[in-house]
């Protein structure tokens, strides 16, 4: 490389600090071992040959592939999501760790139509979220989905509400944290939460979407009886055990269905992990077992894309009499 830059025998050994029939030498003796001249010399000039110009092209790649040898290899990494500090994506990822310690995993705060996006996009790898039908009808290709969980949605009463282990979904209005229609926030959640309202025709005040549960926890501490609000089961655990009653529902019993999205085209084994894992916790948790207050029917929205899964081809579920 030296004497194709320098095209001259004895600049070429003055930088490479050594004598001139050395560098010579070496040249001969790489032309006798490639079966071709690199170079035409004569007494005024030194030239590249044709074979020599490719060499030379070859070589200059080569410091740039030895630096790239010695660097370290990154680490492997997956990209995940969560919805807040609900806890279905939060066991999963812990899981996941324990399995996979060396892995990087790269965390992320996005709600579910968020999530579709970001993993069609390839800026996540595995995604936990609500799958609406509209998902399915914008993205009918390039991903495919499991249920995962069916969170039950509890009730959650002010200080000092009664203590009972039941109540009934619409004996009083419900505050929910959820971004209304009209919000220009409107999400997958505020959807479900609009299905329960339409379909089981309770009173609900919505609260917007607070965030973190330290923020929603600020609510029900401003909150008096008979305030009540419908939260999802991983909340409704941390808030008794701050000391404010909970109630299963005594007449119908939401699920909130979570679901777990990869892209089709995703082999990668870290990927593969990650689904195997999360299924795996699903059995372990019994995360898709309905447990139900005495005389509650379950329901998820009748247009729930995962409704023939949970239910079947029965009308359980379905809300009739109305």
């Amino acid at each position: 490389m030296t004497v194709a830059e320098e095209l001259h025998f004895g600049r070429a050994a003055a930088r490479l600090y050594v004598s001139q029939p050395a560098v010579s030498k070496q040249i001969r003796r790489l032309e006798e071992q490639l079966g071709a001249p690199l170079f035409v010399r004569n007494s005024r000039n030194v030239v590249l040959t044709a074979r020599g110009e490719r060499l030379h092209a070859d070589a200059r790649r080569l410091p740039a592939i030895a630096q790239d040898l010695q660097r370290p290899t990154p680490p492997e990494r997956i990209r995940v999501a969560h919805i807040f500090e609900l806890t279905t994506s939060r066991i999963v990822a812990d899981a996941f760790v324990r399995c996979h310690p060396q892995a990087e995993l790269h965390e992320h705060t996005m709600h579910s139509t968020a999530q579709l996006r970001a993993l069609l996009d390839q800026r996540l790898d595995v995604a936990i979220l609500r799958i609406t039908p509209r998902m399915l009808l914008e993205h009918p290709t390039g991903w495919q989905h499991r249920l995962l969980r069916l969170e039950p949605l509890v009730l959650v009463g002010a200080r000092g509400d009664e203590n009972e282990p039941t109540a009934g979904l619409g004996q009083r209005p419900l505050h929910v944290f959820g971004d209304p229609p009209e919000s220009g926030t409107y999400n997958a959640h505020g959807q479900f939460l609009s299905a329960l309202e339409r379909e089981l025709g309770v009173s609900m005040r919505w609260l917007g979407t607070p965030g973190a549960f330290s923020h929603c926890l600020t609510h029900l501490n401003r909150a008096r009886p008979p305030a009540r609000f419908l939260e999802f089961d991983s909340y409704a655990r941390r808030y008794a055990a701050a000391g404010f009653p909970t109630y299963l529902p005594a007449d119908w019993q939401p699920y909130y269905p979570w679901s777990l999205a990869w892209r089709t085209d995703d082999t990668s084994p870290l990927t593969t992990a990650m689904i195997e894992i999360a299924l795996a916790e699903s059995r372990r948790h019994g995360w898709l077992r309905r447990e139900l207050a005495a005389g509650a029917r379950p329901w998820i929205p009748t247009d729930e894309p995962v409704h023939t899964a949970v239910f079947g081809s029965s009308s359980e579920g379905a809300v009739t009499g109305r």
